[in-house]
């Protein structure tokens, strides 16, 4: 039959991809962004699985008077650092899926 890939073949890029996708994943866990708000005085770690790994305040922001401000920089940071963890890990499906003939679904990766 004309225009049908080789099943074989597609069957053994298939696997190949489901093992470098295994592989980025691993990977990913052990990559972070670290992410400041408030001038330095929220710092939020998060990985590439997208995992906040860490948050560490400045002892200087914590005002019992002011919490509102201490949890919008803690939201921003976070935000922040979630942001970029998935961004780092569609940067990096971007390399692994180069070449191949992928549809564009949103959300995907």
């Amino acid at each position: 039959m004309k225009g049908i890939p080789n099943m074989g073949n597609l069957l053994k890029q298939a696997q190949q991809f489901q093992t470098k996708l295994a592989k980025l994943q691993e990977e990913m866990a052990n990559r972070t962004v670290e992410v400041s708000a408030g001038g330095g005085m929220i710092t939020v770690v998060a990985n590439g699985r997208q995992e906040i790994v860490s948050i560490t305040i400045d002892p200087e922001v914590i005002d019992p008077q002011d919490k509102d401000m201490l949890q919008d920089l803690i939201l921003a940071a976070v935000n922040d650092a979630l942001s970029r963890a998935k961004a780092m890990m569609n940067e990096e499906m971007g390399k692994l899926t180069h070449g191949l003939n992928l549809p564009q679904i949103p959300g995907l990766f």
